[in-house]
C-alpha cells in the first residue's frame, strides 16, 4: 500500500521519541549536570568561537532574546560566563567563557563521548557505518545542503552483487511502482554477468561513499564490436556529486581499452536524469518500442 505523508509526519515523531529517549534529553539536566540542553547548546557555541557578541548568539541558536538573557545571568552567577562591552560598539554585549566554564564545557564533552562510546558497545562495524551514513542523510536532508564528500570508484568485490540486485529493486520500486519482475531482469543480467564474464572485456564498478555503496555500473560484450551499459544506479543520497557521469566514465574508457568499435545501453524513458548523463557522454537516441506503462530506449554511440 502506498505510503501517505501523515504516514512519514507518524514515523517522524514516532522516531523523535525514540531518540530523546536513547540520548536522554528529557530528564531535567544533561549528562548529570544541572544543565539544560540549551544551555549546554550555549556552552559549545562559546567554547568554539572563543568569544561571541550576545546577538550573534541568539541568532546562531534561534532563541528569544530574553531566555539567553536568562541562560546568560545564569552562567554569569555560576561563574561560567563573563560579559564585555563591544570594542566596536559600546552597545553590544561580547560573552567570554572563563576558565570554570572551560573546564564545566570541557567535562560536559567527555561524558558526552562517553555516553556516545558505551551507545555504540555491541554493536558491529558495519552496522556502526548504516548508522553514521543514516545520520549523515538526515543531516544532509533536512539541511537541505548537497554533499560534497569525496568518493571512492572501485572494482566489485564479494556482496556487492547482491546489493545491486536490491538496490535496483527496491530504489525503482520505490521511485517509479517497478515490481518484483524488474528486479527479477536485474537479477538475470547479473547472473549472467557472473556466469559468462570474460575479465579482459568485462567489468563492473561500484561507488563509495563514505565507506558505504552510493552506485554502480556494469560493461558487458554485446558482440565482438559492440560493449553495452548496464544497471547504472545512485542512491538518492549521492546524486548531485557527479556519480553518475563518472560511472559512464569508466565504463567508456574500458570498453575503448577492451578493443570495442561501439557502446550501446537499453533504459526507460522515465530515466530521465539517467537520460541526460547518457546525452552528456555521447550517446544518441537510435531505437524506441512502447511497453506497458512507459517506452523503452536503445541508445548508443562510437567509441
Amino acid at each position: 500500500m502506498q505510503e501517505t505523508v501523515n504516514d512519514h509526519i507518524a514515523e517522524i515523531r514516532a522516531f523523535n521519541r525514540f531518540y530523546t529517549g536513547v540520548i536522554g534529553v528529557l530528564g531535567q539536566g544533561v549528562l548529570d549536570t544541572p544543565y539544560s540542553l540549551t544551555e549546554v547548546r550555549v556552552l559549545f557555541e562559546l567554547d568554539r568561537h572563543d568569544r561571541m557578541e550576545a546577538g550573534e548568539l541568539r541568532r546562531l541558536l534561534g532563541l528569544d532574546a530574553g531566555y539567553l538573557s536568562r541562560i546568560l545571568s545564569r552562567f554569569e552567577s555560576d561563574g561560567l560566563v563573563a560579559r564585555e562591552r563591544s570594542a566596536a560598539d559600546a552597545r553590544r554585549q561580547v560573552i567570554v567563557l572563563t576558565e570554570a566554564g572551560r573546564t564545566t564545557f570541557k567535562t560536559l564533552d567527555e561524558r558526552s563521548a562517553q555516553e556516545v562510546h558505551g551507545l555504540l558497545d555491541g554493536i558491529g562495524e558495519e552496522d556502526r557505518r548504516r548508522l553514521v551514513a543514516s545520520m549523515a542523510t538526515i543531516r544532509e536532508i533536512l539541511g537541505r545542503t548537497p554533499r560534497r564528500e569525496p568518493y571512492v570508484i572501485r572494482p566489485p568485490r564479494a556482496g556487492d552483487l547482491g546489493w545491486a540486485v536490491h538496490r535496483h529493486g527496491a530504489l525503482y520500486s520505490a521511485e517509479y511502482g517497478w515490481g518484483m519482475d524488474f528486479e527479477a531482469l536485474v537479477a538475470r543480467i547479473v547472473a549472467d554477468y557472473v556466469d559468462h564474464r570474460d575479465p579482459r572485456r568485462e567489468a563492473g564498478w561500484i561507488a563509495e561513499v563514505d565507506g558505504e555503496r552510493a552506485g554502480c555500473v556494469f560493461c558487458v560484450r554485446r558482440d565482438d564490436e559492440t560493449a553495452q551499459l548496464r544497471m547504472l544506479l545512485v542512491e538518492p543520497s549521492a546524486r548531485g556529486m557527479g556519480i553518475g557521469a563518472r560511472l559512464v566514465d569508466e565504463c567508456l574508457r574500458f570498453a575503448r581499452g577492451a578493443g570495442y568499435r561501439r557502446i550501446m545501453l537499453w533504459t526507460r524513458d522515465a530515466l530521465v536524469s539517467a537520460r541526460r548523463i547518457y546525452q552528456a557522454a555521447g550517446f544518441e537516441l537510435v531505437e524506441e518500442e512502447p511497453g506497458e506503462g512507459f517506452t523503452e530506449q536503445i541508445w548508443a554511440r562510437d567509441l
